[in-house]
């Protein structure tokens, strides 16, 4: 399943204008373009927070505390 090209939305837009009709088809596609929006909105929001939750540790992680200053901070041995 990949992205739909030019050719395939109008083959789709003429299948519903036949199924539909001239007269349910435009109300039919603004609700489409809605779901659609809402969809990249929601997947778009959920993107952001995922990203700033997997990126807070490692940021806290960086921060400079008074025991930590003029020391380099280097890796511990690993178990």
């Amino acid at each position: 399943m990949g992205n739909f090209g030019p050719a395939e939305m109008l083959v789709i837009a003429i299948f519903a204008l036949l199924v539909f009709g001239p007269r349910r088809f435009p109300e039919i596609a603004r609700s489409v373009g809605k779901a659609v929006r809402e969809f990249k909105k929601a997947t778009s929001e959920f993107t952001q927070e995922l990203s700033l939750e997997v990126d807070e540790p490692v940021n806290g992680a960086r921060k400079k505390t008074p025991e930590s200053e003029g020391k380099e901070l280097r890796p511990g041995p690993r178990d």
